[in-house]
């Protein structure tokens, strides 16, 4: 029997996800399908029930759901409990579902494939304090990493250091980006002012890496500032690849599908919608 996938959101049409899947499964010639749906919000509840019913094998999960489909999904990995979002599910035997998030070992992955092989130690410069923040903390946090967070609300990444974090770690405002971008090993920007087309103004980086989390046309301009003034610069889309790739492990019990050959699949398919 063909074991069914597929990615959940509203919109979803606009996702790389089936892209990257099929890569997978036509490469290593599984008996499987991947494809988006549209799920709208209010309405993850049912749709998990019908999915069951049709036998999916599993979902990723995109916004708005990350968060909400918590309130279905009783089975949770701890990282789903530490950040308090889940984008991978995966259906038991009961038809009940199982919730992992990998966007935690996809940062970790991507950051591994630019030469970051480790970040236990390092004083990483954290931008925002929203969704993509959290699990980006719980993942350098569990790997030794001494973070500092920035975001305009500044109890706000207080709040997520000690929701997702087992250690302390500094916070403050956005304003003392300059300061603390001049001593950092590296910098994540997990915020979304690129997709206003705005960029924060860095120091010299000195081949230091910049991790910008969008891709694409919303990364243009903090990726363009950021290479200006001698960053390193990664966009997103590893990451990207990297978590599907964990969720794949998920579904199949296996290792790790290629990376750069997804990877290479997304970017062309980019470089046509340019």
């Amino acid at each position: 029997m063909i074991q069914r996938l597929a990615v959940i959101g509203d919109p979803v049409g606009h996702s790389l996800s089936p892209q990257i899947h099929m890569t997978w499964i036509d490469a290593q010639k599984r008996n499987a399908s991947y494809e988006s749906i549209r799920v709208p919000k209010g309405e993850a509840d049912r749709a998990l029930q019908d999915f069951a019913r049709k036998e999916f094998r599993g979902l990723n999960v995109t916004l708005p759901h990350k968060e909400a489909i918590l309130e279905t999904v009783s089975d949770r990995s701890p990282a789903v409990e530490a950040i308090g979002a889940a984008n991978t599910l995966t259906r038991n035997p009961d038809g009940s579902w199982r919730a992992d998030n990998t966007d935690a070992p996809g940062l970790m992955c991507a950051l591994e494939r630019v030469g970051v092989s480790s970040v236990d130690g390092k004083t990483v410069l954290v931008l925002g304090a929203g969704g993509a923040a959290r699990a980006a903390l719980y993942a350098l946090d569990g790997g030794g990493a001494d973070l500092i967070v920035l975001n305009r609300t500044v109890e706000k990444a207080g709040m997520v250091i000690e929701a997702c974090c087992d250690r302390d770690h500094r916070f403050g405002p956005l304003e003392d980006i300059d300061r603390h971008a001049a001593k950092a090993d590296f910098i994540v920007n997990t915020t979304s002012a690129g997709h206003a087309g705005e960029h924060f103004v860095l120091p010299d980086g000195n081949g230091r890496l910049f991790f910008e989390m969008s891709y694409g046309a919303p990364g243009k301009a903090q990726i363009a500032h950021a290479k200006a003034q001698g960053w390193e610069v990664e966009d997103g889309l590893g990451m990207l690849v990297c978590q599907a790739a964990e969720s794949f492990r998920i579904w199949f019990d296996c290792d790790l599908p290629d990376i750069e050959m997804a990877l290479e699949a997304c970017r062309e398919t980019l470089k046509l919608h340019e």
